[in-house]
């Protein structure tokens, strides 16, 4: 009844989030090793017993059926004990992310097609030599040739995954492949969203005056508490023209929502619509994912920043600050595209709910800074980062980023600071300032700083600045 409903709630969802899902888990992959292993064993039989391929080979190479038992009864074991070193190396390595750094990266780890195929391996190499096993009788006078030749490679195969996976292993948990490879999936997130959008983005200018009144909209609500996961962009467009109607996200893609939540607002243009239509191009779940969830990636990298800051781990905080001011960029590109979707025929279908740079902002480094407790290092990363976003960013973003640079530093108050840093930060304001156009802004908080440190050679340095 389990496996039942198990497999029952994969068919319920959206393609997209389906093949997320299989992703995501340790089962699928090593699934499809095994059923190779079936077809493999089957035609290594054929070969062996139906062709007897030994006739035609040197008899050196060949085994009777009582010593190819002993053999396999060896390799089954040798295997097998492979795989538990494997699941037990797997299970540490999985202990260390959840602890140290955070249990979102668990599923980057398990969804990571090199640790699938690795388990895959194992279990495909494990079932293909007990198969093996089974079918060898103990006559002396039988002479086997592929079943034995086969079955070392095999185990062979198995022992060389094993040093590669120990070595993938703890290759993945360093730092820096870490940290970069969680802003690599959250780029391919945004890619795959933005491809998606692409068709029905529109140089075209949107009359809001022109948009219909509020009062004449009807509410769809949720009829499940949860995280707002997914929509069919696509499908809600063609449903959206066949009924001359129009479509406003009232949520975000990864927003938590309450049962009774309003998420779609419609306006008919003539025939009545069916609400349940639209409502079943939407996926409602219990957990985030990042099918379509831009912020979920900036909240994962800050995870592991915030962790870091409480392991006093101050060069993997920095490291993770460079991904997400990475990974800021990416999304301030993307941000730049309309909310406003269009059918074939030009006309405006739906209205996204969509977030600017400085929210983005806000949530990839404000949680940082707030944990930070105003450790100077990670403050002055964070005024670099931005200033480095100022010079490689479009101008409109630069108030955002003087503006989160304005408020880390007035966060500074009632806090004493060294000499040299002080001067490291006000290097980087002043240069944030330059590309901002905020020079007078600048003053302002140059001499707000220089209040922190009672050294005259800080003031007189600051000032030059």
């Amino acid at each position: 009844m389990g496996l039942f409903y198990y497999i029952k709630k994969y068919f319920k969802m959206s393609r997209r989030q389906r093949k997320s899902e299989l992703k995501s888990t340790l089962w699928f992959m090593p699934f499809w090793y095994i059923v190779g292993a079936v077809g493999l064993s089957a035609f290594t039989f054929y070969l062996d017993y139906v062709v007897d391929v030994g006739l035609h080979l040197p008899a050196a190479i060949g085994f009777s059926g009582q010593t190819l038992q002993v053999l396999l009864s060896a390799l089954v074991g040798g295997v097998l004990t492979l795989s538990a070193f494997t699941i037990n190396s797997l299970l540490v390595a999985l202990t260390t992310f959840s602890g140290q750094f955070s249990s979102k990266m668990l599923v980057n780890f398990v969804s990571d097609r090199a640790t699938q195929h690795v388990l895959g391996i194992f279990n495909g190499s494990f079932i293909y030599v007990l198969l093996n096993f089974l079918y060898v009788t103990h006559e002396e006078e039988e002479y086997i040739v592929a079943t034995p030749v086969l079955s070392i490679l095999t185990a062979i195969t198995a022992a060389v995954t094993f040093i590669y996976f120990i070595n993938h292993t703890t290759t993945w948990m360093q730092v820096h492949n870490i940290s970069f490879n969680m802003n690599a999936k959250s780029k391919q997130v945004q890619a795959s969203l933005e491809k998606e959008l692409k068709p029905y983005h529109l140089e075209k200018e949107v009359d809001v005056s022109a948009l219909p009144a509020e009062e004449g909209g009807k509410v769809i609500s949720t009829r499940q508490s949860g995280y707002f996961q997914v929509a069919d962009f696509s499908r809600l467009i063609k449903l959206a023209k066949n009924d001359d109607s129009l479509l406003r996200f009232d949520v975000r893609i990864g927003e938590f929502v309450l049962e009774g939540t309003p998420i779609l607002t419609y306006w008919e243009r003539g025939q009545t619509v069916d609400p349940d239509r639209y409502f079943k191009s939407i996926e409602i779940g219990v957990k985030q994912t990042e099918i379509q969830d831009l912020e979920y990636g900036l909240n994962k990298l800050a995870e592991v920043a915030i962790k870091a800051l409480g392991h006093n781990d101050p060069l993997t905080v920095t490291n993770t600050i460079h991904q997400i001011a990475d990974l800021l960029k990416s999304i301030g590109q993307s941000t730049n595209f309309s909310p406003y979707l269009f059918d074939n025929e030009k006309n405006l279908r739906i209205i996204l709910n969509q977030k600017n740079f400085r929210y983005y902002l806000h949530r990839g480094f404000a949680s940082i800074r707030e944990y930070a407790n105003q450790n100077s290092t990670v403050m002055t990363e964070l005024l670099t980062m931005m200033s480095l976003l100022s010079k490689t960013m479009d101008e409109e973003v630069h108030e955002d980023l003087w503006e989160f640079a304005r408020q880390t530093i007035l966060g500074f108050d009632n806090y004493s600071l060294y000499e040299n840093d002080c001067l490291y930060i006000l290097e980087q304001l002043s240069e944030l300032s330059k590309r901002t156009g905020h020079q007078q802004d600048y003053l302002f908080l140059l001499e707000y700083m220089l209040k922190r440190v009672s050294s005259k050679s800080a003031t007189e340095e600051g000032a030059s600045l």
